[in-house]
């Protein structure tokens, strides 16, 4: 299998594997959506909370902020050697305190250590008036996809077949599939029906579709498959691709050991 990226962006990154199957993408795409660890919040202990929010609303919107996460230093709670007690290796600590009229924001949320702030501070957690305050505490630690939405860092992923766009000679340059294209992915230049950048092409065949001579054919290379998605700022996205090899390489070496 060959790997490229296509683009490539803290957030973002759009792949090109070759040489390989669409089954085998896709257990990579299940593998960053479902198993990849990160770090959100678990337990929350309110002190005080007269706002207009209950406290579980406040807590399971503080669980799904994304916070900074570094897989080199943290482990999962449960294979801690602190048997779950949540020591600094296994678990990061927050504290909020704020009153007064005004809008709480993730901001708000201090870390005990600057490194493990959260990645954005404007997201509002809940609107304060007059004389009411909220002051927590909170634990963070590691967990996957498969347990809670909180602990999913992937967002926005899907795969394609990489597009072949066939042109035959019978072309007659009406410029129909000029137009139908809803990517704006094709061309007449120099009396020639062109293909200005076929990635972009999403399969919808509208081109072939509105041909009356068939003299253009789109379809897709089950051999070269291309993948995008974005990730909500925990880790980066080159990060998460690797992590993500790494977790499904040691599952088939676990399942080659069983078998």
């Amino acid at each position: 299998m060959k790997l490229s990226f296509i683009e490539l962006a803290d957030n973002y990154a759009k792949i090109l594997f070759e040489d390989t199957t669409p089954h085998f993408v896709n257990s990579i795409r299940r593998t960053l959506l479902s198993d990849l660890p990160k770090l959100a919040i678990e337990n929350v202990k309110i002190y005080d909370n007269t706002s207009a929010l209950f406290d579980e609303i406040i807590a399971h919107r503080l669980s799904m902020l994304p916070l900074p996460t570094k897989l080199d230093l943290l482990v999962p709670r449960n294979e801690c050697t602190c048997n779950g007690k949540g020591c600094p290796s296994c678990t990061v600590h927050y504290t909020l305190s704020r009153e007064g009229e005004g809008t709480v924001y993730s901001g708000d949320l201090k870390a005990e250590d600057p490194m493990w702030e959260v990645i954005d501070k404007n997201i509002p957690i809940v609107r304060l008036i007059k004389n009411q305050r909220l002051i927590l505490e909170a634990e963070a630690v590691l967990g996957t996809g498969k347990e809670h939405a909180k602990w999913q860092t992937i967002c926005g992923i899907g795969y394609k077949y990489y597009p072949v766009i066939k042109i035959e000679e019978r072309c007659n340059l009406c410029g129909d599939c000029v137009h139908a294209c809803p990517r704006n992915i094709l061309e007449i230049k120099n009396n020639k029906l062109m293909v200005k950048n076929e990635i972009d092409c999403i399969l919808c065949k509208s081109c072939e579709e509105i041909c009356k001579l068939n003299a253009i054919k789109v379809e897709g290379d089950e051999n070269r498959i291309i993948m995008q998605y974005e990730t909500d700022g925990s880790i980066s996205a080159k990060e998460a691709l690797q992590e993500a090899l790494k977790i499904l390489k040691k599952k088939y070496e676990d399942l080659e050991e069983k078998l």
